[in-house]
């Protein structure tokens, strides 16, 4: 079976700093696959490889068998890949559903013209947006603070919305940048449900940036491990637990 997400001997240079060096790693569709490794392995490097925030030095990286080297972050989103980000990122000037609702643009069926008349058709279709927009709200139990502030959330709760806007732009692909940072223990549980709960309703993949071993070793199907921009390890959480380079990746070696 193809994969859904092929990337291929990527490399990402910064003057002479290899972030990403000649890594490969595939993911299936509606796979779970975490992605690992200490401060400065070049995990959210290759994030903004895969979503166009940086253009490749070498390699390829290609979604449902196309490449997406040569495209933009826009286009990226449109073909069915979104992403959060290590520090939230909503608008906050924006609502709680005027958040969301901005998500919806890369799908939107409004054309200029449409826009500048404002006639039915226009409001025909902010009206399916709105709908739309809602009723994912209420499926993370958000829909009470729609009219709300994005701001006046709580951090787990402007956690989800993050991830709920990134569902708007319809992904077939979700990767999730250290979603559990700066969570208690009571709210990353909470979030592992809810990873897992978006797998199954939406039918996606997901890839997963996240230095709580527990949350990683507790959801994911596979795991890829980097150290200094290389691939070291792949394979099952327990295998990976286990992988004598992944112990002295994160806590050292007699020989380091």
């Amino acid at each position: 079976m193809s994969a859904l997400l092929d990337v291929r001997a990527v490399t990402m240079k910064f003057g002479g700093l290899r972030a990403v060096d000649g890594v490969n790693f595939s993911l299936q569709a509606e796979e779970l696959v975490g992605l690992i490794g200490p401060n400065g392995a070049g995990k959210t490097t290759l994030f903004n490889l895969v979503t166009g925030v940086y253009a490749l030095t070498e390699g390829d990286i290609l979604f449902d068998q196309v490449s997406i080297r040569a495209h933009s972050a826009s286009q990226i989103v449109a073909r069915g890949i979104a992403r959060t980000f290590q520090n939230i990122r909503l608008f906050p000037s924006l609502s709680v559903l005027d958040n969301v609702r901005t998500a919806m643009i890369a799908h939107s069926e409004q054309s200029l013209g449409t826009t500048l008349r404002r006639g039915a058709r226009f409001h025909a279709l902010e009206e399916s947006i709105e709908s739309r927009a809602l009723d994912l709200l209420k499926l993370f139990d958000l829909d009470t603070r729609s009219d709300d502030m994005a701001t006046s959330l709580s951090y787990g709760d402007q956690r989800r919305l993050e991830i709920v806007r990134a569902l708007a732009t319809r992904p077939r692909l979700l990767l999730l940048d250290e979603p559990a940072a700066g969570m208690n223990a009571r709210e990353k549980s909470d979030l592992m449900q809810l990873i897992l709960f978006v797998r199954k309703e939406f039918r996606l993949a997901i890839l997963i940036v996240e230095h709580d071993m527990r949350v990683v070793m507790g959801i994911c199907d596979r795991i890829c491990v980097l150290d200094y921009g290389r691939k070291i390890a792949e394979g099952s959480p327990a295998s990976v637990r286990s992988n004598p380079q992944v112990i002295a990746a994160y806590l050292g070696s007699d020989d380091a």
